[in-house]
């Protein structure tokens, strides 16, 4: 089915609860989408959808306007830990997303609650307030359901909850199999009803995805919805009203030219890609400085606090202008309100990402820009976007008054130990996602001018990593300054380097922990995974296939194993705990 007409909500072959109709006019939704004209009715009328639609398109009414009048509609009414309704989505951001816009339309249907189950949040709180309060509609994240599922021990039967179960909304289906979610997936699946409405929204249509289809849906009616003017051959991936563009510089200039823009376009709303949670860390904090009276929020998969991520997401949406430097944590499904650009400085390890990167501005019919920065030996990338995502570009005009800030960001770095060590991280992290790129004939990495790029980094001197072994750099000048003695500014992190510094000196032979040998980054690319079957492996008191070298970390893994197993964490708690481990 191909739609791409949409017109007001009351034109809809099916009629809408008046609750519904007021919360729109109170959201300010006059019309529908292409995706909510066509997903609507088919819910409603007991069709189970795989709906295909571009980013921004509006796909979260479109199965959270069927939800509410499914079970407004239902004979029986829903009792208190009876679930009519599980949506699950791969981010904790997008789920909570999901779960803003359900509250605010569940502000006219006081009958019926929902809860949102994600990861950061205790498992044990998240039973206890389930059980209190009870919940009709579940907004999730996979790995926290799942691990919800098996909570019995601690008073929940969440598999006698579902039993009630009408409507299951799989969205961004792609991403959740991207994101390694098979697994967690089909245990949901197998704990669910059979007679029930399944939903799955998807900005692409992948093997993956069709093989879900066949497995949790019955006969669907297939949706893909294409913006008016696109052919069916030139099936655009990216919103019609999206100026994308493209800017060449040298690694050493990346950073000045990044710098440029944002203080040229500071009174608008910005999203800065970037391929590394270390990247993020070190950047951000130079835009902190660099880009004076906007402000800059960081987020990443791997902060340290787990709610952090949640409040700074809804920090940002309410801005009216500010730069968020992010990675593709925010580059699904998330909707944040008037971004005016989205700057890719790194080019992301998949074409699809690209896409999606750009999705988080154009949306629901807005116009938008997107800028991505390339090297010069990266010019062929805009070619095979173009052939491969049909998502043409085109060539941004030189920015003006580009001024060298990287003698400031060094000075950062000596006034701060935390500074120069983030940049080193970040230096490493860069060249590890590089190598990991799917494109390998366009970026690679023995065609990296390594010099230049640590120009760019503002680096003091070079790191020590497998790929620049035995290499000399003649053309990066390293600092005349001992980097041993660049301090903390945080004097609490200082007093423990010296603490540490004076027990080397009193006993150089004291090994260093967690020391293990290094590896080149393309040999880490499965680490990760090796790692948990191998703590699973020693648990169950077979061999393994890991190094003597690495004994301390395994043994450091199967204690985080053990704590899963005893339910001190979650499935999705255990996952991230374990990547963060790898940067």
């Amino acid at each position: 089915m191909d739609n791409s007409k949409a017109g007001k909500w009351d034109s809809l072959s099916v009629k809408l609860n008046e609750n519904i109709l007021q919360t729109l006019d109170e959201l300010k939704f006059t019309h529908m989408t292409p995706v909510q004209a066509a997903c609507i009715p088919l819910f409603m009328s007991n069709k189970d959808v795989a709906a295909e639609a571009i980013t921004g398109s509006g796909k979260t009414l479109a199965f959270v306007i069927p939800i509410l009048e499914i079970l407004q509609k239902r004979e029986e009414k829903l009792k208190k830990l009876q679930v009519g309704a599980l949506i699950i989505t791969p981010t904790r951001e997008l789920a909570l997303q999901i779960s803003e816009v359900m509250e605010r339309f569940l502000q006219r249907y006081p009958h019926l609650r929902q809860i949102l189950l994600i990861g950061g949040n205790n498992p044990i709180e998240d039973v206890e307030k389930f059980t209190s309060q009870g919940a009709n509609i579940i907004v999730a994240t996979p790995g926290r359901l799942e691990d919800m599922f098996r909570r019995k021990a601690d008073g929940l039967d969440l598999a006698g909850c579902v039993k009630t179960l009408d409507v299951l909304v799989l969205d961004e289906a792609d991403r959740l199999l991207d994101m390694g979610f098979e697994a967690s997936l089909n245990t949901i699946l197998g704990y669910l009803p059979k007679q029930r409405r399944t939903g799955l929204f998807s900005a692409t249509q992948t093997q993956e995805v069709e093989k879900l289809v066949r497995a949790g849906l019955r006969n669907p009616v297939r949706v893909t919805v294409k913006e008016k003017g696109v052919a069916a051959s030139n099936s655009q991936k990216t919103p019609a009203r999206l100026s994308n563009y493209y800017t060449m510089c040298r690694a050493e200039d990346k950073f000045n030219t990044l710098v440029a823009f944002l203080r040229q376009h500071k009174h608008e709303k910005q999203l800065v890609f970037f391929s590394t949670c270390a990247c993020v860390e070190y950047f951000g904090a130079a835009l902190e400085v660099m880009v004076k009276k906007v402000p800059v929020l960081c987020i990443h998969g791997k902060m340290d606090k787990k709610d952090k991520r949640s409040k700074i997401f809804s920090e940002f949406r309410q801005l009216k202008s500010g730069i968020l430097v992010c990675t593709d944590v925010m580059a699904r499904g998330i909707d944040i309100p008037d971004v005016h650009w989205v700057l890719q400085y790194d080019p992301p390890s998949s074409a699809s990402s690209f896409v999606h990167r750009c999705g988080r501005t154009a949306r629901i019919g807005n116009h938008g820009n997107a800028l991505v920065f390339l090297l010069p030996m990266e010019e062929s990338y805009v070619n095979f976007l173009s052939i491969n995502q049909k998502c043409p570009l085109q060539r941004l005009p030189p920015v003006k008054d580009v001024v060298d800030v990287l003698p400031k960001l060094k000075a950062l770095s000596l006034g701060d130990r935390a500074v120069f060590e983030k940049g080193m991280r970040a230096f490493v992290s860069c060249i590890q996602a590089y190598a990991k790129h799917e494109c390998s004939l366009i970026f690679r990495v023995k065609d990296l001018d390594f010099s230049a790029l640590a120009r760019g980094f503002a680096l003091l001197c070079m790191p020590k990593m497998p790929e620049l072994r035995g290499r000399s750099f003649p053309e990066f000048e390293e600092d005349a300054v001992d980097t041993d003695a660049i301090r903390f500014k945080d004097k609490n992190r200082e007093k423990q380097r010296q603490k540490r510094l004076a027990e080397l000196r009193e006993n150089p032979k004291t090994p260093r922990k967690h020391l293990v040998k290094n590896k080149s980054w393309s040999k880490q690319k499965t680490r990760t995974e090796r790692r948990r079957k191998n703590a699973a492996k020693r648990k169950r008191g077979e061999g393994s296939d890991v190094e003597d070298g690495d004994m301390d970390e395994l043994l450091s893994d199967t204690r985080l194993l053990k704590k899963l197993k005893k339910g001190k964490i979650s499935t999705e708690d255990f996952d991230d705990q374990m990547a963060g481990r790898d940067s």
